[in-house]
């Protein structure tokens, strides 16, 4: 396990191991995790410039003052709108490519199931909110949670891994979601309509792997982090209320504080997460930069989720580790099972069904 210190440590090298200007995309941006990490990339980079996409104005503003208020030199773009639609996704997406020659980061928490545990059991308030949510299809007949959590997130790495993959420097793409959850796959419900909310992290945690994967075969020089954000505190379920979940949030204030993972380090180690050499593409012409900030001696390079180390794809826990031998096994079979290009090619189909292409 790398450590908080070591993690730090890492962060503090970003101005003197990657040039000015890194160019970061933040989809989710306003949320928790998003948030946080977009504020110890302001802190530690140099003038950074920051594209992040969120529902609420109001919050895009309040974290771009934030923003400025640590890097008066960063420049910081919000992007409101709704990103359960693919269409959406699409059009921010041109909007950047508009904009931007490359990309060195891409950092994604858009529909995320954000666990409260460390054993990543989904709470009361998250089973009743994730309901109310997949009974409701967007306009463009997607489950408006699944749409989020999956379709579009997939979506905006392949309309901007071309971007990516041109950058100079830093060649990143993060996933929050469940890294090292993933489990078994319901071939006949890829979708998961029909898939338990109970089973919904491991069906969607190797749905997201598997499609990392796929992504990393057309694209070897960018490194790809899937994970898992540990005991976050986030503002699921706020929203409704629901007198259970009224109460379950009293409770939460109260026992909170004691389970989940301060802020400040929530942003640390995911900043490791998009910057460190830890997590190398598979392969990086361009030399140490290309791979992150350098790490030292007694640091090895990541497992990848294929079990080999710098493999280019990484399915994490909070604290950076890889998974457990029992979920790279079960990873090893649903490659062996074709579940990879049978993912890829149903993620397609939904693509070209829903906008008439595979990526803009």
């Amino acid at each position: 396990m790398v450590n908080l210190e070591q993690t730090r440590a890492s962060n503090s090298r970003i101005a003197s191991n990657l040039p000015p200007g890194l160019v970061a995309v933040f989809v989710g941006g306003t949320g928790a995790i998003g948030r946080l990490t977009m504020l110890q990339l302001a802190k530690y980079a140099v003038k950074p410039k920051i594209y992040f996409i969120g529902r609420s104005q109001a919050a895009g503003d309040r974290l771009t003052a934030q923003l400025k208020e640590l890097n008066a030199e960063g420049e910081y773009t919000f992007i409101p709108t709704d990103v359960s639609l693919l269409r959406n996704v699409d059009e921010v997406c041109r909007e950047i490519k508009s904009k931007e020659r490359y990309i060195n980061i891409l950092f994604l928490t858009l529909g995320n199931l954000e666990p409260k545990g460390k054993s990543g059991k989904l709470t009361a308030i998250q089973i009743s909110r994730l309901a109310d949510l997949r009974i409701t299809d967007t306009e463009e007949g997607i489950s408006a949670q699944i749409a989020t959590m999956y379709y579009a997130r997939i979506r905006f790495i392949a309309n901007l891994l071309p971007l990516i993959q041109r950058a100079p420097s830093l060649r990143r793409v993060v996933s929050v979601l469940c890294g090292t959850k993933e489990g078994e796959v319901n071939l006949q419900d890829l979708p998961g309509r029909t898939v338990s909310l109970l089973q919904m992290r491991s069906h969607f945690g190797s749905m997201t792997t598997l499609a990392l994967e796929s992504l990393a075969l057309e694209a070897p020089d960018v490194s790809f982090v899937h994970d898992f954000p540990g005991t976050v505190k986030s503002d699921i379920g706020s929203d409704s209320d629901k007198l259970a979940l009224v109460a379950l949030r009293l409770i939460l204030k109260v026992v909170g504080p004691l389970v989940y993972i301060p802020d400040v380090e929530v942003g640390d180690r995911h900043l490791y997460l998009a910057t460190s050499a830890r997590f190398p593409p598979k392969l990086s012409a361009d030399g140490v930069e290309a791979a992150g900030v350098s790490i030292p001696n007694d640091i090895k390079v990541s497992i990848g989720s294929n079990g080999d180390r710098g493999s280019g794809v990484y399915s994490v826990n909070y604290d950076g580790e890889p998974p457990s031998p029992k979920v790279l096994k079960v990873l090893m079979q649903l490659r062996a099972d074709d579940v990879v290009r049978k993912v890829w090619q149903h993620t397609e189909d939904v693509f070209t069904g829903v906008t008439g292409a595979t990526f803009v």
